[in-house]
């Protein structure tokens, strides 16, 4: 597939209202949906569209509630961007599935951390009671 720049190329744009901004980021968001056979398709990726679709659902999700226009534009701008470089095949398959299929949970906590914060995530009941650690089920 031959790639064309300038066929996914937008201007830079600020949204004057909010009600403008969610139109251009309900664009994007079909935009990404639209695209994730194709996706799947250029970079032969081990997933299906779904799974492409689900990760976009969630990244959307994740910034919902952000109601500063600024930050909303630099989302709609950078969204635009990863979109625009997706489709005309300047990222590698890393990139697709570090940016789109990484799991974007809390990272892991050290002991050092927990310890600094004054949390202990397995706390060691004294040996009169019977067990050793204590049982988080209950």
């Amino acid at each position: 597939m031959t790639t064309i720049p300038s066929r996914l190329a937008q201007m830079t744009r600020t949204s004057g209202s909010p009600a403008v901004a969610r139109q251009r980021a309900i664009q994007l968001y079909r935009d990404w949906y639209r695209s994730a056979p194709e996706i799947c398709t250029l970079f032969a990726l081990n997933c299906s569209p779904g799974d492409i679709r689900r990760a976009v659902r969630a990244e959307f999700e994740r910034n919902r509630f952000v109601s500063d226009p600024k930050v909303v534009d630099v989302l709609l701008l950078k969204g635009r961007q990863t979109y625009q470089e997706t489709l005309n095949c300047w990222m590698q398959e890393p990139h697709i599935l570090g940016i789109l299929l990484a799991p974007k949970g809390r990272p892991h906590r050290t002991f050092m951390q927990e310890f600094l914060e004054g949390r202990d995530g397995e706390q060691v009941l004294p040996a009169a009671s019977g067990s050793l650690r204590r049982d988080v089920s209950v």
